[in-house]
C-alpha cells in the first residue's frame, strides 16, 4: 500500500474525530481500511512463509 493512501485513512481518521465524515467519505474509509488490512496479511503471510525450521 503506497504512502498517499495511508495518508489519506489517517486524515479521514482525524476528520471523523474533529467534524465527522461523510457518507461518501464513511465508505471510502472502510475501502481503504479494507486495502490497508489486505495489505498487512500478505506481508505477514509473506513472512511466515519465508521462516525455515531447523532442528
Amino acid at each position: 500500500m503506497d504512502k498517499k493512501k495511508i495518508d489519506r485513512i489517517n486524515e479521514l481518521a482525524h476528520k471523523k474525530k474533529a467534524e465527522g465524515l461523510t457518507e461518501a467519505e464513511l465508505q471510502e474509509q472502510a475501502q481503504l481500511r479494507q486495502e490497508y488490512l489486505a495489505s498487512i496479511r500478505a506481508n505477514f503471510r509473506q513472512t511466515l512463509e519465508s521462516i525455515e525450521y531447523k532442528d
